[in-house]
């Protein structure tokens, strides 16, 4: 990664030939690069890739260009998010020995190496939640009037939006203010925020590997937290059970890490892609070299990953490796409904936990390939999310493209 660096003398403003001579090597950096991974594209130059160096601010040089942050408006929407850029790198994933304690699920420590991504800034708040939420009424109005019907050959176009909340009084238990973070959503509703995000963007947005979360929170370091060992430090970089007063906390109060990235420990733990299993990273052990794009897929409803900590935990539960599986039985057992909710969860400690986005430099080439971030992973969850929407009049399920704005503004219209 190169920092934010200036030169008083740049050749590629004095020398237009040279100029054009670079940015072909790019292109044909970028074409290489591509033909040797079949399975991914390097994402358009659009949002936060420019083919020349900053003069200021961070960035981070790839064979495609410069990765710089970038603000972008939700379409249809005044609500903005920020994402930043993060090198790709090598890191040592997990705790050591020293460290782990009783946390057997840490370690072993695995010597991994992830692509270079955009992570958000915070986590996803309720200003931004909430307008995938309103989609709710939405799709429902679109099913009464017949428009932008769910068709067969349209379903992988296709997104769920959330039901109604059942208490809002302990979802909002920190309060709804719109730089709030977003809390109490399942894995799968995150998921498919992330699938509307993309489609009305025109982007790839998913939630982040366990291993790329890690590496964007250490930024470099290898110590408990990014800023080291010393624990009495954790007050200016997060919010946690020693100094929240029981609550969360708007996004992007305390100090960011080196890269830019706001909360990652504390506040509210987020939601990752990963299975969480007990012997941890003791699968994906490789003594030949790094493990890459490492991913453990689920293959049971729960329990799945949630990663930094949250206000309600003490300081040892926000360490960089520390990670908490989900529980069906516990964060679920407020639910009357039966099945419970596959988009809310319902009790304590789930009032501490949201979600934050990433956008990979190369995404999957086909629908399919993308599908597998976003789709509901394991049979039990379709299943329940189809017999709620068919069944128990709870939840919508809506097409989303890039039209979808102009949609709503003439159903609101008539």
């Amino acid at each position: 990664m190169e920092h934010n660096t200036t030169s008083m003398f740049d050749p590629l403003q004095r020398h237009p030939v040279h100029v054009i001579a670079v940015v072909l090597a790019m292109v044909l950096v970028g074409l290489i690069v591509t033909q040797s991974r079949p399975d991914t594209a390097v994402a358009p130059p659009q949002e936060g890739l420019v083919q020349f160096r900053p003069q200021q601010g961070r960035f981070v040089k790839t064979s495609s260009g410069y990765m710089v942050p970038y603000t972008m408006k939700i379409p249809g929407s005044d609500v903005t998010f920020t994402m930043v850029p993060v090198p790709g790198g090598q890191f040592k994933m997990g705790s050591p020995e020293s460290e782990r304690g009783r946390a057997a699920s840490e370690g072993p420590q695995v010597l991994v190496e992830v692509g270079p991504f955009w992570m958000s800034a915070h986590e996803v708040t309720w200003a931004e939640f909430q307008q995938y939420m309103a989609l709710h009424d939405i799709f429902r109005a679109f099913d009464a009037k017949g428009i932008r019907p769910v068709t067969d050959d349209r379903q992988i176009d296709a997104i769920t939006a959330p039901s109604k909340l059942y208490d809002p009084d302990t979802t909002y238990e920190s309060g709804d203010d719109p730089r709030q973070p977003a809390v109490m959503m399942t894995q799968y509703a995150a998921k498919q925020y992330t699938k509307w995000l993309s489609a009305l963007t025109e982007q790839f947005y998913r939630l982040p590997s366990e291993a790329e979360w890690e590496y964007a929170c250490r930024a470099g370091a290898v110590g408990a937290f990014h800023f080291g060992n010393d624990t009495s430090m954790l007050a200016d970089y997060g919010w946690y059970d020693g100094n929240s007063e029981g609550y969360s906390h708007e996004v992007g109060e305390k100090k960011p890490n080196p890269w830019g990235l706001f909360d990652m420990h504390g506040n509210v733990a987020e939601w990752v892609l990963d299975e969480y299993t007990k012997d941890g990273y003791e699968g994906i052990k490789n003594e030949s070299g790094p493990v890459r794009d490492v991913i453990k897929w689920p293959t049971v409803a729960f329990p799945r990953v949630v990663r930094g900590g949250s206000f309600e935990m003490k300081s040892e539960q926000c360490r960089s490796a520390a990670r908490l599986g989900s529980d069906n039985d516990e964060w679920k057992s407020d639910d009357p409904n039966l099945p419970a909710s596959p988009w809310w969860l319902t009790t304590a400690p789930a009032t501490g936990v949201g979600f934050r986005i990433l956008r990979p430099l190369r995404v999957p080439q086909n629908p399919e390939a993308r599908e597998r971030f976003w789709k509901a992973d394991v049979d039990a969850i379709a299943e329940d999310v189809e017999f709620r929407i068919r069944d128990q009049d709870s939840g919508a399920i809506g097409i989303v493209d890039k039209e979808l704005p102009a949609a709503i503004k003439s159903l609101n219209q008539k």
